[in-house]
């Protein structure tokens, strides 16, 4: 039973009881006012908090891993800047993670390519990556990770395996959808943040601080600040001795159907 469920009844428990409770003493209204903001703040937490694995399993890093093996993943490519970001990796002998969105593989379809050939895992980020995907009903979420995994297979000749849901949002429609389209969904615990932090040495003091063994990082291959404060992790990996391995290292899981 998923941990939303378990809250669910839970919190419908409480209620119940309340309410019977109320046939023989007199309970203020204000407190199923509370049980039920209380169980709304959970859920919201929740589904916003990948790694909590409230709705889904999520693989958000790996605590057993003792020695300095860490994973870097970019989200939202391929686009402009996905190239400069290939460049920097393969300078630094790093394979990453690429969790693309289908629209943009269809853009960029050989710059796809390219993430491809040089030995980077892809994954399905979903096709439209739209603001409103979380209040998508299964059936569409379904068809927009079906799709995405279409584009892939038919460039890459891989069916992927790794889902990561745009903004790490779940929920009870992605879980149903994931149930039928059976990927492991792919999290994190390291955010850079770099979408909305621009000031460079600030973003890369972030990671740098949150940096453990065996962590997966998100960033974005869709600015040109990240892409300098890439050029400068590596370097800072370096020098702490630290290995970037791909995800299937790390996780020790494969990224492909066979």
């Amino acid at each position: 039973m998923s941990k939303h469920r378990i809250v669910a009844v839970f919190f419908i428990s409480v209620l119940l009881l309340l309410t019977l409770l109320s046939c023989w003493v007199t309970i203020n209204g204000w407190y199923f006012v509370l049980i039920a903001f209380m169980w709304f703040a959970t859920a919201f937490i929740g589904s916003s908090i990948i790694s909590l694995n409230y709705h889904v399993k999520a693989y958000s890093g790996n605590p057993s891993e003792t020695k300095k093996r860490i994973a870097i993943t970019f989200d939202d490519g391929p686009n402009a800047f996905t190239e400069s970001v290939l460049d920097v990796l393969k300078q630094h002998d790093v394979k990453a993670a690429f969790f693309c969105i289908g629209k943009h593989i269809e853009q960029y379809p050989n710059t796809f390519k390219r993430i491809v050939s040089e030995g980077h895992i892809v994954g399905n980020h979903s096709y439209s990556h739209a603001p409103l995907f979380d209040f998508y009903r299964q059936e569409r979420i379904q068809r927009e990770i079906q799709t995405t995994d279409a584009l892939i297979q038919k460039i890459s000749g891989k069916k992927v395996q790794f889902f990561r849901p745009p903004y790490g949002v779940t929920n009870p429609s992605i879980r149903r959808a994931l149930a039928v389209t059976q990927h492991k969904v792919i999290g994190w615990n390291i955010r850079s943040f770099d979408t909305v932090i621009k000031n460079e040495h600030k973003l890369l003091n972030r990671i740098k601080h949150r940096i453990v063994p065996g962590g997966i990082i998100l960033m974005h291959d869709t600015s040109h600040h990240t892409i300098n404060v890439l050029e400068q992790l590596l370097l800072f990996l370096q020098e702490n001795e630290y290995t970037v391995v791909s995800l299937a290292q790390l996780l020790n899981i494969t990224p492909y159907e066979d």
